[in-house]
Parts: C-alpha cells; structure tokens; sequence
C-alpha cells in the first residue's frame, strides 16, 4: 500500500464565502412566512438590520467556534469592511489559529470527521471536524506571534494592544489581501480576546517568556475587561451578535454591571442576536439565553432572538441581506480603537 503523505491529504482548500457575489434577500424574505429556524433567522436578520438603523447604537460582534476555519472569514472582514460592525471580542482561535494563519498565506483544508485521526497526527495534520490544518505551518504562525513580542516593549498589553500590533505587522508582511486582523487595525475597529493565550498566541508568548525570563511583555486580562467596558461606556446604546456562546459573549455581556460596579450608569444591550447549537438544559447554553441574561441586568428583552443553528449555516445569509439591503452606505463608522490612543 502506497504511504500516504501531507499533500495527499492537505489539497482541497476551504473556500471563504463572498457575501457581497451572493443575494440572500429573497430567502430571508421568505423566511418570514415560514416557522422555527427558518422564522427565527428572518427575526434576527431584521434585529441586526434595526440596530444598524439606530443612529445611537453601536455593534459589537462576538465570535466563538470554528466558523472562520470553516468558510466565515470573509464574511467577517465584509463586516467590518461595510460598517455593520463597531468592534470585536472573540476567541484566540479565531484570531489567531484562523484569521492571523491565513494572512501569513497559510491555508485551511477540507477534510472528513470520519478521517483517521493518528493517521493525521504521523502527517502533522490537526483536525476541526471536518477541516484541516497543517501543523508545522500553524507553528510557524506561532513563532510570528513570538517575533510580534520579541519587538514590543517589556510591559503588560491588552489582547486589544498586541492585536494591533499584529494588524501592524500584517501592513508589512501579510500574504493575503483580506485579513480580519489587518482589515480592523486599518478601519480603528478594536478586537478583544478576553482567553488569547487559549490559541497559538499561547505558544509564541510563552516561548518570548522563556526567552526573556527577567524582562517580557505579557497579556493583562483585567484591562482587557476594563478597556471593553470603556467601549461600551463611549457607546452607550449597543446592539449584539453573537456566534456562538462562551467567553466572547459573556465578556461582552458583563460590561454593563462592570459599568455599574465603577459607578457608571450605562443601559443594557439594547438588541442581541445570538447563534448557537448549544442547549439551555443544562443550565449554561454556553452561557444562559438572551432572556436568562436579563436577569442579570445584562440584555433588553424587547428586541432580542435566539437562533438554535449551526453559525456557517445562519450568519452568511444574515450578512449577505444586510449588505444588500444598503442599510449600511450612511452609516457612521465609531473607530471605538481611537479612544485608547495615546494624546
């Protein structure tokens, strides 16, 4: 039997979806008259597009998963590009492991949840259920990230602050002409990654740490939570949409009572969207439903919609109708990372 190699497996590459090539809006309009998944997509697309109507609200989106590995990242940059989206907070894989990966001219494949996983592991091969991805490049992505570090000065940063630096960086040395990274350093949209070290950040900072044991720069969680409750102070009334659960989404969320415990009196997130396949049984739905964070003083239940799917298979067709609707074209961009500049 002939030894399978690296590029047998590693050939068919993901490729991203163009919102802006494909009209959603007579599926989205349809959807309206139809019941379950199909209704409750129409509902939060029509969300998204009233708070993107709302001259006083600002977006912020979250993004937790694999939906960027997956097909998602253009959509993301679309975005940003097309002032639906006022700032960030997602996870480090998605920044980092996907987006910033790619940008280095790295690819993400199409693979099988049925592939033979120690077999991929002899080829170097790492797997995202049915997506791959090549080890030995994703260290390289790695090491970047350490080199970003080595040229810093030695102090703690925001995720947001060596975020910037990696958009910085990617001006110079990006193999990829649209990059979430890059896209949001040159428009002002802030990114957080409240767990950044939970990726191949993690790696390339502790290898600038070993290397640097007396002096090093390093990731200051607090301000991170500090500096997105500034963001939502400057902006008042909020809207959000949310991929997935987990970190991103309740970080974003904890902003309003961490406005409150600073003795700042900020509403809550006035309209939220949020996609998941998590189930609230648990008692978690990857951190409570839009209704259970009301409770908490967190979200308005007046406009808010829960959308129980699989996110490559929803946020596409939301975005594709927003930005063929035009609601976007006079909308005032907020460049909310202008705030953190130094005077």
């Amino acid at each position: 039997m002939k030894k399978l190699k690296k590029s047998d497996v590693l050939k068919d590459v993901i490729k991203h979806v163009d919102i802006k090539k494909i009209n959603s809006t007579a599926i989205i309009d349809a959807m309206r008259d139809m019941s379950f998944t199909s209704r409750d997509t129409a509902n939060a697309t029509d969300i998204y597009k009233r708070m993107l109507e709302d001259k006083k609200c600002s977006v912020i989106l979250t993004i937790a998963g694999s939906t960027s590995a997956g097909g998602c990242m253009q959509v993301y940059v679309d975005m940003v590009k097309n002032n639906m989206v006022d700032c960030i907070v997602a996870t480090g894989a998605t920044i980092v492991d996907m987006d910033f990966f790619e940008a280095l001219g790295f690819k993400h494949y199409k693979g099988s949840q049925y592939a033979d996983d120690k077999e991929l592991r002899g080829l170097y091969i790492d797997r995202i259920y049915d997506t791959l991805i090549d080890e030995e490049q994703l260290q390289e992505c790695d090491k970047t990230i350490g080199i970003i570090a080595d040229s810093l000065e030695r102090r703690p940063y925001s995720s947001r602050e060596f975020i910037k630096e990696m958009g910085k960086y990617l001006t110079k040395h990006s193999k990829k002409k649209d990059s979430l990274v890059q896209v949001c350093y040159e428009m002002n949209v802030p990114i957080f990654c409240p767990a950044f070290v939970d990726s191949s950040a993690g790696f390339g900072l502790v290898k600038h740490q070993v290397e640097n044991p007396k002096k090093h720069m390093t990731i200051d969680s607090v301000a991170d939570f500090l500096e997105l409750t500034q963001v939502k102070m400057k902006a008042g009334e909020t809207g959000l949409i949310m991929i997935g659960g987990g970190v991103p989404k309740n970080f974003t969320q904890d902003t309003v009572i961490c406005a409150e415990v600073l003795g700042y009196d900020v509403p809550m997130h006035k309209y939220a969207v949020q996609i998941t396949v998590a189930d609230v049984r648990d008692g978690a739905c990857s951190s409570s439903t839009l209704r259970e964070a009301s409770s908490w003083g967190k979200v308005e239940t007046v406009y808010e919609q829960m959308v129980y799917a699989e996110a490559t298979t929803v946020i596409p067709l939301m975005a594709s109708y927003i930005y063929h609707s035009g609601v976007c074209k006079k909308r005032k961009s907020r460049e909310f990372a202008r705030i953190f500049d130094k005077k």
